[in-house]
Formats: C-alpha cells, sequence, structure tokens
C-alpha cells in the first residue's frame, strides 16, 4: 500500500466520523430550535412573543411569567406579547403580582390573551390587563372572587411575643373582613379593565360565577372566540406587523397542587403522599387567601342565565 493510500485511508475515515456527528448533532438540536421561533421572515426581525401561564399561580411559576415578560420588554425584536393561559388561578399575592406584570408590559407593547382551556379566578385576574381575550367555546372563564383556608393549629404552649396580638392570627371575623377587602379589589380591578366590555352588573361578578366561552364571549368576561393563532394574528396587528417571527417560551414543570393525598399500592395496602405546600409558606397558623377556582367537578359551570 502506497504512503498516499496510508495517509488518505484514516483521513477518509475521519471525515466520516466528523460527518456522522454533526448530523446526529443538528438532528438533536432541530427540535429545540423549533420550539423557540416559527414564522421567522426573511426581511424582519420583528416578532412576537408568547408567553405560557401554566397550572397554579405560585411565586415561583409567576417569578418565571415576570422574567419572560422582562425580557419582551427590553428585547427591541419583540413587538407585542400574548399570554397562553391555562389556570384556574393560585395565592392572592401570586395573582397580584402577575396582574402588576402583565399591566407594566401592556403599557408598551400589546398583550393578548389566549384561552384554550381554564383562566379562572387569579388566572383571569393576572390578565385583565390584555386588550383582548380570546376564548374557545368550552373553555373555562371566570370566577371572580377569593377563597379563604382557615388555619390547621394554633401556637406552641408557653410561646412569648413582644405583643398582644404578635403571632395571634386572625379572628374568624377579621379573616371575613380581609377576604372581603380583596373581594372588592378584585371585582373592581375587573369592572375598570372591563367595564365597557361587560354586560353584568358589579353584583352579578362578585358572584364569583364560571362561564364557559362562548357565554362569556355574550356576557363580556371575554371578548372574542379564537385560538392561540387567531390571538397572535391580532397581537401582530395591533403592532402593526406584516412580517414577524413568533417566540414562543418553554413552559415549566409544574407540580401538584394537592397537599395530602392517598395511593392505592399494588398489594391492597394505602401509602398516604405528602406533598409541598404549592401555595407557599405557612409556617405563621393564620388564614390563606387563595384566588383559585378548584377542580370543574366541585364548582357550577354557567352556560345560561
Amino acid at each position: 500500500m502506497s504512503r498516499e493510500n496510508e495517509t488518505t485511508g484514516p483521513a477518509a475515515w475521519q471525515y466520516a466520523v466528523v460527518a456522522v456527528v454533526a448530523v446526529l448533532i443538528g438532528a438533536v438540536m432541530a427540535p429545540y430550535a423549533a420550539g423557540v421561533t416559527r414564522g421567522l421572515g426573511q426581511s424582519s426581525p420583528d416578532a412576537v412573543a408568547v408567553v405560557t401561564i401554566e397550572g397554579p399561580i405560585t411565586s415561583g411559576s409567576v417569578d418565571r411569567v415576570r422574567d419572560d415578560l422582562r425580557e419582551a420588554r427590553q428585547n427591541e425584536s419583540i413587538q407585542a406579547v400574548v399570554l397562553e393561559v391555562n389556570s384556574p388561578g393560585g395565592s392572592v399575592p401570586a395573582s397580584e403580582s402577575l396582574y402588576l406584570a402583565v399591566n407594566r408590559t401592556a403599557a408598551e407593547m400589546p398583550v393578548v390573551a389566549s384561552v384554550e382551556g381554564v383562566g379562572a379566578s387569579g388566572g383571569y385576574f393576572g390578565m385583565l390587563p390584555a386588550d383582548r381575550i380570546y376564548v374557545t367555546p368550552g373553555s373555562l372563564i371566570g370566577s371572580v372572587g377569593v377563597v379563604a383556608t382557615a388555619p390547621t393549629g394554633a401556637q406552641p404552649p408557653g410561646a412569648i411575643t413582644s405583643g398582644p396580638d404578635k403571632g395571634s392570627g386572625f379572628t374568624r371575623e377579621e379573616a371575613l373582613a380581609q377576604a372581603e377587602t380583596l373581594r372588592s379589589e378584585f371585582v373592581g380591578t375587573v369592572m375598570e379593565e372591563r367595564g365597557s366590555e361587560l354586560d353584568l352588573t358589579r353584583e352579578q361578578v362578585s358572584y364569583a360565577k364560571v362561564y364557559l366561552g362562548s357565554r362569556a364571549v355574550e356576557n363580556g368576561i371575554a371578548d372574542r372566540i379564537g385560538d392561540q393563532d387567531t390571538a397572535i394574528a391580532h397581537a401582530a396587528s395591533r403592532a402593526d406587523l406584516d412580517d414577524y417571527a413568533v417566540v414562543e417560551k418553554e413552559p415549566p414543570q409544574q407540580q401538584g397542587i394537592s397537599l395530602l393525598g392517598q395511593v392505592q399500592t399494588g398489594d391492597g395496602n394505602t401509602t398516604v403522599v405528602v406533598e409541598e405546600d404549592t401555595f407557599g409558606y405557612r409556617g405563621v397558623e393564620t388564614y390563606q387567601y387563595l384566588a383559585l377556582y378548584g377542580s370543574v367537578e366541585d364548582r357550577e359551570v354557567i352556560t345560561d342565565e
């Protein structure tokens, strides 16, 4: 064998290995690239960002949404935002934080909401600043109100406090008064944000009913029937975009919202599963306020009145 052949053989083999590796890397990375943008135009860098609000609204999930919205505001190529909402709500503080982040973004660019599943209670509250709310006929929308969860225990015996009310928690009357204050703020925000579109009185909104999407459009809780693509097209139109990309933010992994559950094992025994509280720290034994709709089985859905 000539020296030329000795050199060419290994070189060709090495080239083939590099080519195969490159193909494999391309195959692995392609789904990630496809998940980041779609509809990318050749002549325009402008984009509509899709930000997902999925599952229970907690301080952790809202932190991620706030980061996404902040990035959208700071990115010169992002000209509009679509909120992809599928949430039954969550804690009141987290829902208020979400509302403020969406409101801040809506002050700088068009924001449109799309609900193809559930957009209730705190999930609905958070998207109220949107220019338009799109729903599907079977979406669940509304539930404007709060739920107060009672303490599960008392202060430990012999506790020393710096004042008579320190660590004492709230009485039932005080908790009721606070829940009423939060209800009034929630309803007031709905009336302020959607007053001109609503075909409901303040008292009717206060009933905290949840509506099917088709009914929600009729009474003004939502604006239009349409899917996410419809919402994207409207957001682009509001931003005067003809040629644009769609940048999709990946939703986070959500934990279950159950605090205590039971699992039936194969041998017939029952295992108790305790999960971390989804809505935050509960070390202080006091009432906790949730803007939470709950499961569909537990609540009435209004299709007509």
